[in-house]
């Protein structure tokens, strides 16, 4: 069965798409800067469950997504349109004023001002539909399709924190602080993520990213993303990884939802990425080496198997 990205693919080349490929569309704004545009749709019981999450939360994460997008291409996000399916029940609550709560707190801290969207009624479950507008340099926005052979791959925090989260969810935990207990720290990963705005928007200020991407779907799939988009190979070694405290490596690896960024860059340029806290896991390679997973058995072929909403469950 084919997944959502051969879909994608599928679409872009039969009706011969310019712009899809990155996480965001870039277009020419003026002589001095282009614009970002990125969509997200959270569907309930997909995406979220009410009953794992608050109003609050969920609002946040709604947008959170969406910076994360205009995060990875190295942009500063400006505008938001948000759209909802609300079902009655909800409707009759305060649940939408605590949502646009936790919305509006994260959109502050960056300057982020909503400006449209619409509201309609859903038959049974909650529908959000985030569009964000961004802007970025004119052609120095950071796209996938930049990477190198001979360039490092770094990310910019521990992975596999939101898949251990999702774990405890769905084994009966529940947020009750938001403190550094191990175990509330992972479920926060999940429920409350943070979008390394001021981390990619320093990678396009210093040139250093060669290509990036956030890292939503899980790292073998984003880091395969690349690699198609640049025509290049890569290894990155299993010790190199950094895990979130509790997370397995198998969580950070193919679990998604970190909301962390991956880029490569210049050899040459590896101590300006490590003065900005990120971690280095590997290399770019060439295309006909293939993406390579490096362990203490030696190379395997590492496959993408992060997020696939079609995908058997």
């Amino acid at each position: 069965m084919r997944s959502e990205f051969d879909f994608i693919n599928y679409i872009k080349d039969r009706h011969e798409l310019k712009v899809i490929g990155d996480d965001c569309a870039v277009l020419p704004k003026d002589t001095q800067s282009d614009q970002l545009f990125t969509v997200d749709l959270l569907i309930e019981n997909i995406d979220f469950r009410l009953d794992w999450t608050t109003p609050a939360l969920l609002g946040h994460k709604a947008l959170a997504v969406s910076l994360s997008d205009i995060a990875a291409m190295g942009g500063t996000p400006k505008y938001a349109l948000l759209t909802l399916g609300i079902p009655q029940g909800l409707w009759k609550t305060s649940f939408l004023d605590e949502f646009y709560e936790g919305w509006h707190k994260l959109a502050k801290e960056f300057d982020v001002e909503l400006i449209g969207g619409d509201i309609s009624r859903s038959p049974n479950d909650l529908i959000i539909d985030s569009f964000v507008v961004g802007e970025v340099p004119h052609q120095k926005a950071i796209l996938r399709s930049g990477a190198k052979p001979g360039d490092l791959t770094f990310v910019t925090g521990e992975l596999g924190g939101a898949a251990l989260g999702l774990l405890l969810l769905e084994n009966g935990e529940r947020l009750t602080n938001e403190g550094e207990d191990p175990l509330q720290r992972g479920l926060l990963r999940q429920l409350k993520p943070h979008p390394q705005v001021i981390i990619g928007n320093t990678l396009m200020q210093k040139g250093l990213a060669t290509a990036a991407i956030d890292l939503s779907d899980g790292l073998s799939s984003d880091l395969a993303h690349i690699c198609e988009a640049s025509g290049v190979g890569a290894m990155i070694g299993s010790s190199k990884i950094p895990l979130t405290r509790g997370a397995t490596f198998e969580m950070a690896l193919n679990g998604g939802e970190d909301f962390e960024l991956l880029f490569t860059i210049p050899e040459e340029r590896r101590s300006e990425a490590l003065e900005l806290g990120a971690i280095e896991i590997g290399r770019i390679v060439t295309a006909s080496s293939g993406i390579k997973l490096i362990d203490e058995k030696g190379q395997h072929d590492l496959d993408p198997k992060g997020f696939d909403h079609f995908a058997a469950r």
